[in-house]
């Protein structure tokens, strides 16, 4: 099935149980599956790769205003984010550890031969490219650093 059907049932699922949280960041997802979509101008939906990105999006949006809101002390805010990102992280592929993404990019890096900080552009497309949406940029970023280094 694809992101957008799942969406719509889950939609569904959290008006009946009246889950607000879930229902926000759901409707959150929609919104940008449909700007998205007509972004492209065209009726095809979106692929796979795209949808990722998009709820990596999300989920890295609200991490980052609930950092705002904790630093601030309102945490009657950061709750609700965090909640969403819950929500959202549901429809993306697992994420792997911190180990798993540093062997994958220590093969990347022996395989390329690549060493020292100038090599990173090559070995973060490769790594980008090969880890998708198991992990984020930030954390492919700073392995990359720590083993050119």
């Amino acid at each position: 099935m694809s992101l957008a059907v799942n969406i719509m049932d889950d939609i569904k699922t959290a008006m009946k149980a009246k889950d607000t949280v879930a229902l926000e960041a759901l409707r959150a997802i929609k919104s940008e599956l449909l700007l998205a979509q007509t972004a492209t101008g065209t009726k095809e939906e979106i692929s796979e790769d795209e949808e990722v990105k998009l709820l990596q999006r999300l989920v890295k949006t609200r991490k980052e205003s609930a950092r705002i809101f904790t630093e601030q002390n309102r945490l009657d805010l950061a709750e609700p984010e965090l909640a969403q990102i819950a929500v959202i992280e549901k429809f993306l592929p697992a994420q792997l550890s911190e180990t798993e993404v540093e062997a994958v990019i220590a093969k990347i890096i022996a395989e390329t031969g690549a060493s020292g900080i100038a090599s990173m552009g090559k070995v973060m497309g490769l790594a980008s490219a090969q880890l998708g949406g198991t992990a984020e940029g930030k954390v492919i970023s700073s392995i990359v650093k720590k083993l050119l280094v």
